[in-house]
């Protein structure tokens, strides 16, 4: 993750502002309610999965819901046991992304 990714998940309010998202469809993504939401963006600590969902769904643009657990194991693995093959695939998804919009 870059600077500026951990940059945008210290502040999850800046983030919903810039979707033009309000708390109720911002946090329930996540599956976090409004109420706690609210209480992340006051400044409250924000467990580790918690902000990992964040960025996945909101700075990644990742749809969680079409994830399957195969697909979850075998990006821990390659990540795992072949960090370079992960690196370079992981670019190569970017830069085609990049291409595409």
């Amino acid at each position: 993750m870059n600077s500026a990714q951990s940059v945008e998940i210290t502040n999850p309010r800046e983030i919903r502002h810039r979707l033009g998202l309000n708390q109720q469809q911002f946090w329930s993504r996540i599956n976090v309610t409004q109420s706690g939401g609210s209480r992340y963006e006051s400044g409250r600590n924000m467990p580790k999965p918690v902000r990992e969902l964040l960025r996945l769904v909101h700075v990644e643009q990742i749809d969680v819901y079409k994830l399957k657990r195969d697909d979850v194991e075998v990006a821990e693995y390659l990540r795992k046991y072949e960090p370079d093959l992960f690196k370079s695939l992981k670019k190569q998804a970017k830069e085609k992304k990049k291409m595409a919009q």
